[in-house]
């Protein structure tokens, strides 16, 4: 083998070797930070470099981030920006949350939501975490033939506030198992009773669900791009929204 094509071989095993050395200890490092950070009550999703060079990001449960030195000793909990070469700013943070939104909600099968859809299909589709005794979400429901008009399809996944087991627990559950579901959660959502019922039913699952996304109360609308929109969003700006 010449000389020079030699020394170019041992070149490039050398970075190499050096690319697997620098990915076990960055493997270690994030081992020990995500043990540091159990120790202190906040048990890590995951833990990577981040953007920020000398960071590593630690993601927690209810959608947080962390951003920790190597040795732990110091943390920040807050977002992350990123000023780029053309001077925009970028919430380098927030993609992360949506990113990670957008993964957990595109888990849910459409078998599992109660699907409230526009004749002729729909140009947009909303998740939205729903409680049947919540009045923001009872106006929400209330004006659903102005969201059909717009083209946008709402996917209700079930969120009681007041946790599993609760009386609002035990009426969802009855509306996802009812003969009619659609028509069950409507009349829950005017203040109607209905038939209690159980069955096999995703209701405590999708409340885990909503934990794990953040979220602060209802109705909570995820966009398809991963978006998260806490609180009543009215027909028209939701549509300005998805840009219809």
């Amino acid at each position: 083998m010449p000389r020079a094509q030699k020394a170019l071989s041992l070149a490039v095993g050398c970075l190499c070797v050096a690319a697997v050395a620098a990915t076990a200890d960055q493997d270690e490092v994030a081992n020990e930070i995500a043990e540091c950070m159990a120790a202190q009550g906040l048990p890590a999703e995951s833990v990577v470099p981040a953007a920020a060079p000398g960071l590593f990001e630690v993601e927690v449960q209810g959608g947080d981030y962390l951003y920790v030195t190597p040795d732990c000793r110091y943390f920040i909990f807050g977002n992350l920006y990123e000023i780029q070469d053309d001077h925009r700013l970028v919430a380098v943070t927030e993609g992360r949350r949506s990113a990670r939104r957008l993964e957990i909600v595109e888990g849910v099968a459409e078998a599992d939501t109660l699907v409230f859809s526009p004749d002729g299909g729909p140009k947009a589709s909303v998740l939205v975490f729903t409680d049947t005794d919540c009045g923001y979400c009872r106006q929400l429901h209330n004006q659903m033939d102005e969201y059909h008009a717009l083209g946008i399809e709402i996917r209700y996944v079930a969120y009681p506030r007041a946790g599993v087991g609760s009386p609002t627990y035990d009426r969802m559950v009855s509306a996802w198992c009812a003969t009619d579901p659609l028509d069950a959660l409507t009349r829950l959502k005017n203040g109607e009773e209905i038939p209690p019922r159980t069955c096999v039913n995703p209701v405590a699952t999708q409340y885990q669900l909503g934990q794990d996304v953040g979220l602060s109360g209802t109705p909570t609308l995820v966009l398809a791009d991963g978006r998260m929109l806490p609180g009543y969003t009215p027909p028209a700006q939701l549509a300005a929204l998805l840009e219809l």
